[in-house]
């Protein structure tokens, strides 16, 4: 990388700038904490994941109180936060930061999915971003190369559920979109390894 491109990616902006420069641009980025971060082309694993997924929701979606958005949607999460979901659903009426409908304020679950060479503290940092916002009932956090979901739902401000699923049976209830998906149909399509860390999930 070169100096001119070390100092771009360097360089703190704000989200104003930020969802400016994204509108026009052909490469899709990420704001966190001021910085911009390249998010990475999706490949067949991470696609199929978040197909599986949407599929999966929507078809159970049978009041039509929920809106899918899968790989392609901004959610504003704070001033110098704003980021793409692999997936993300709204309950209600969506909100979004201007006319132009591509930058989401109010995501009810998001869904991420990541592998084994993913930083740990990118994981983290996103996932107490997501648990910040009010509007965030759930989160998936998706693993693409072994079967591990980890699902954190809300009890109240300060208190969230955590449950581990990595067994193909396993069936996940998102309450907060009135559905229950399986990680069969999750992991449809792939053959993964089994979870290096195994728990039982509590249902």
């Amino acid at each position: 990388m070169n100096e001119t491109a070390l100092n771009q990616t360097a360089r703190t902006t704000t989200s104003d700038d930020y969802i400016k420069s994204e509108r026009l641009g052909s490469v899709r980025q990420e704001l966190v904490e001021g910085r911009l971060s390249s998010k990475p082309a999706a490949n067949r694993r991470h696609n199929l994941i978040a197909t599986n997924v949407a599929l999966a929701v929507g078809s159970r979606n049978q009041n039509g109180k929920s809106e899918i958005y899968v790989n392609g949607m901004m959610v504003q999460l704070s001033a110098k936060l704003v980021c793409y979901p692999d997936v993300v659903i709204v309950n209600g009426n969506p909100a979004f930061t201007d006319s132009q409908e591509d930058v989401l304020t109010n995501p009810t679950i998001a869904v991420e999915i990541f592998s084994g060479s993913t930083n740990p503290y990118d994981k983290t940092r996103k996932l107490e971003s997501y648990l910040a916002i009010a509007s965030i009932k759930e989160c998936l956090f998706v693993r693409a190369d072994e079967m591990r979901i980890e699902h954190y739902a809300r009890q109240n401000a300060k208190q969230w559920l955590y449950r581990i699923y990595d067994e193909r049976d396993d069936v996940i209830s998102l309450d907060s979109a009135g559905v229950k998906v399986s990680l069969s149909e999750i992991y449809a399509h792939l053959k993964v390894k089994p979870a290096e860390m195994s728990s039982k999930a509590i249902n």
